[in-house]
């Protein structure tokens, strides 16, 4: 049988660089090599690598998406994008590939887009009716009074990078002086801040897939953190929070945020798999926190804990996607 020739592009230039590398060695390791011929690609700015098993490495060839190793040269088939941050959960690897020709397995240029930036995400579920926290909307550079927005979206809340992941720039502030401390942690990530209300309530992560020919919704995960709430330490330091999947929660509930999160995903005109967090408030009313078009599928991370518990492996996981999305 003819072995699809993959690259697993992986690594990239965010806070988010090395959770991606972790995330592409956990799916190397699952993907059925009897059907692929996979090679883990790491793109840091300029450089996209290949490191063979003797420790050389080797660089793709931009101009045609190959690879040349030992004289040996491999045209690849196909992507297989696990990079959270930039240049791979923003759209721009994706515009690469479209160029290329090259099928991929991540959302696309546009969705990508869309659900790397908040705001964006926010009007795009919006109009579906999914719950949004109320936000201030801040451009690097533009005056804002503190006081003025602590009054409007009250005590405590929430400031974050516009365009970031794994919260890294995110501040849970609980004091009028602590906005601009936080506001210029979120500047450091991102060249636009949001400002949220705090919206009070547990919090869930659902994992979806929509192919052509079904609608995946995996077990819901509740997330429950030791910390203010589930910030990087919390996400990737073992102990620091509770992932109990399935969550606790009564039928309606579950179908709650399950109809929410494939609403979420058709509302961002999303692809492969993809994670959606909501916080469910004590009167049961959902609220969307983000869109992960890239989830982290480290042994640790959240999605792959739901496949395990639906049954699936993380191999079959990403063979639905592969084949929803190789001839695109």
């Amino acid at each position: 049988m003819k072995k699809l020739k993959i690259a697993l592009l992986a690594g990239g230039d965010s806070s988010e660089r090395e959770i991606a590398l972790n995330s592409a060695h956990q799916i190397s390791e699952a993907l059925d090599s009897e059907k692929y011929d996979v090679k883990v690609i790491d793109l840091h700015h300029r450089s996209w690598a290949y490191t063979a098993p003797n420790g050389k490495r080797y660089e793709v060839d931009k101009n045609d998406f190959s690879l040349t190793v030992e004289g040996e040269r491999t045209e690849f088939e196909y992507a297989l994008i696990i990079i959270h941050g930039t240049p791979g959960e923003d759209g721009k690897l994706q515009g690469y590939l479209d160029m290329m020709g090259i099928p991929y397995s991540s959302c696309s240029q546009v969705s990508s887009t869309i659900t790397f930036d908040k705001v964006s995400t926010k009007r795009a579920v919006a109009e579906r009716g999914i719950n949004v926290a109320r936000e201030v909307f801040l451009h690097r550079g533009e005056a804002y009074s503190a006081e003025a927005i602590a009054e409007e979206l009250g005590l405590p809340l929430f400031v974050k990078p516009n365009a970031s992941g794994s919260s890294f720039g995110v501040t849970r502030v609980t004091e009028v002086e602590q906005i601009e401390e936080a506001v210029n942690l979120a500047f450091t990530e991102s060249e636009e801040v949001l400002i949220e209300e705090c919206i009070t309530g547990r919090e869930f992560g659902c994992g979806v897939l929509i192919t052509k020919n079904k609608t995946l919704v995996l077990p819901i995960t509740e997330i429950v953190s030791k910390k203010a709430f589930f910030d990087y330490e919390a996400k990737y330091t073992e102990g620091m929070s509770d992932e109990i999947t399935p969550a606790p929660i009564s039928e309606e509930w579950s179908e709650m945020i399950g109809d929410a999160a494939v609403e979420a995903y058709k509302a961002c005109r999303c692809r492969g798999i993809v994670r959606i967090d909501f916080i469910v408030t004590e009167e049961g009313k959902a609220y969307l926190i983000e869109v992960n078009s890239i989830p982290g599928m480290s042994s640790g991370s959240i999605v792959p804990k739901q496949a395990r518990t639906a049954g699936i492996s993380l191999g079959e996981l990403y063979d639905l996607v592969i084949s929803d999305t190789k001839s695109n």
